[in-house]
This record gives structure tokens, sequence and C-alpha cells, in this order.
């Protein structure tokens, strides 16, 4: 009955008005992360010795699955190891550095090292680029070692193929598959407004979402595309192990026994979720099942005013029709 008042075209709407980054934000970052790609490029074809290989955009720009309230762009840089320095402070430093030769109308204060990345700030348009250092020894498929920023190790990594991973499921179901995945993180979003301390990151949304389409999930209909997903938490309670066969075998995945473990589909041996505790793997658990509920009273409740209550139980008050 409910259906009447939300089905799949409400919360499609719901999405392009209020979740999605509109098409034209995109392209503006895009076009910014692609004049800074070209400038360093320009760089480094004057210097060929010069000791950054390669920059490119990263994340969920990249993906196509950034929120309406992106505010900064990812890049990886990719620097040659001969010549990066050992610590993570020198290294950020070291970048920052010979960004700022590539960048030289940018001001000192607006290419800035932080924790784990470089800032650039461009005053023209306000935007901010993070730039994070990749350290690189010439593999030819790009991996690199990149620095976590969890707790500050170095794991191996390859954007290009991060990229691929993500774009080849995008074909399986276009469209479908980045939005609800689009969603689910808008309901991380308000579950982080809802509970202190609330931890789920985008990456790891990514990755479950992943597994539901490879297990064959249709996220064609988004409120059954949601139940999927937030079911498939609930009954597994988080403990089954996640992985992914696209870049290594199954026999390269080793035993790990944290309380999460979902591998990083281009590193057999980076559990993405290795530092997340029993209590905030339980948090999410306890989230999924309580947004399972609602969807259900929303899909059988029979006034319009409590079909849009449920919903704003998984996705805050930002829901509105």
């Amino acid at each position: 009955m409910a259906r009447e008042h939300v089905s799949h075209k409400e919360i499609a709407q719901y999405a392009k008005d209020k979740v999605n980054l509109p098409k034209e934000w995109a392209d503006e970052y895009r076009a910014q992360a692609g004049r800074v790609r070209d400038k360093v490029t320009s760089y480094l074809d004057e210097h060929q010795d010069y000791t950054l290989k390669k920059i490119l955009l990263s994340g969920s720009l990249a993906k196509g699955t950034a929120l309406k309230n992106l505010n900064d762009i990812d890049m990886a840089c990719y620097i040659s190891c001969t010549d990066a320095p050992s610590s993570t402070s020198d290294l950020l430093q070291y970048l920052a550095e010979r960004l700022r030769k590539a960048f030289p109308n940018l001001t000192a204060d607006q290419v800035r090292p932080n924790t784990y990345s470089v800032t650039i700030s461009f005053k023209g348009s306000g935007l901010d680029v993070d730039v994070v250092p990749i350290i690189y020894d010439n593999d030819p498929l790009w991996y690199g070692k990149l620095i976590s920023q969890e707790d500050g190790s170095y794991l191996d990594t390859c954007i290009p193929r991060h990229l691929e991973f993500i774009r080849k499921r995008k074909l399986e179901q276009p469209t479908h598959f980045a939005q609800i995945i689009r969603l689910a993180k808008q309901w991380v979003k308000n579950m982080k407004l809802e509970r202190s301390g609330f931890k789920f990151k985008s990456f790891m949304v990514e990755l479950v979402m992943a597994k539901l389409l490879d297990d064959g999930k249709d996220f064609s209909d988004y409120p059954e595309a949601l139940q999927h997903f937030f079911t498939y938490l609930a009954t597994s309670d988080f403990a089954e192990l996640i992985t992914f066969y696209d870049y290594y075998n199954r026999s390269q995945v080793p035993m790990f026994l944290e309380r999460v473990k979902v591998v990083d589909p281009v590193n057999p041996k980076n559990n993405a979720a290795k530092l997340y505790t029993a209590a905030q793997a339980n948090d999410i658990v306890d989230a999924a099942l309580d947004a399972g509920d609602a969807i259900d009273a929303a899909l059988t409740a029979t006034t319009k005013e409590k079909t849009i209550y449920y919903w704003q139980k998984v996705f805050g008050t930002s829901f509105q029709i």
C-alpha cells in the first residue's frame, strides 16, 4: 500500500535532489582535477628526471559515487621510491615542495601538507584538491605503497585497478550500482549524526555492494536494493569474509582474525576493516537492523505521513516528498 506514497520512483527523485553530486558540479570538479593533472604532467614532460611520475583522479569522484556534500577532490601522486623520504611527515613535505614547483603561481600556504596528504587550495574556485603520495617502484600496473589514513602504515595499492574494479560492476548494472552505493552512503552520513562514534567508511560500503552484485542481487528497485544491503549486514552479523578474485587467487588470501574482514580487491593481504572493533561492527549491524525495520514499516504504512516518517529513520530529515 505504501508504495503509492514512496516507491522506487520517489527514492530515485530524492537521490537526484538531495543525495547525488549534480552533474554540473561533478563536471567542474573533474575539470579542476584535470587542470591539476595537466599542470603536473606538463612539468613532468619538461623535467624527465623529476621524481613525481604520475598523478590521477581517485576516490568517490573518480568512481562516480560522490555525494552532494563532496568538499574536496582526491588525487593520487606516484613518487619514485629511490628519492622518497622514509618518514611520513618528510614525504608529505617533499611532495608539497615539488607540487609548488609545478604550480609556481600558487602561494606556499595554498599547497600545504596535512597528516596523510597534501592539499592544493584554489582561491578562484574555492576547491581543495587532496593529493595522497604513493611510493612507486616502476611497477608496470602502477602498484605502489600508500600511507593508510587509519594507522599510518604503508600498504600496497593500485589506483587504476581500484577504478577498474568499480567501473566493471557499474557496467553490469548501469546507473543502479553507483546509485545504490550513494544511497547507502547517505544512510551512513545520517547514522554518523545520530549515533556517536558510528564508523562505516565509504570504501567498505562500496565493497559490500560489490559483493551483493557479484552474488546476483538486482539493484533496479531502490527500496528492495537497500533491503538487500541491510539484510546482508544483519544476517551475516558482518562476520563473513568478503573478498574478490578479479586480480588475485583465493589461495593468496591469508587467514584474518579481525572481527570484520573486508579484503581490498587489489591487495589480498589488506583487510580494509582490520581496525574495526567488535563494538563498531555491532553498531553497524544494529543500525542496519533498525534501517531494515524502518523500510519494512515504510512499505506497509497506510499513510503518506507515516511512510515519510519511517524513511526519515533511514535518511534523516532531508528525505521529503
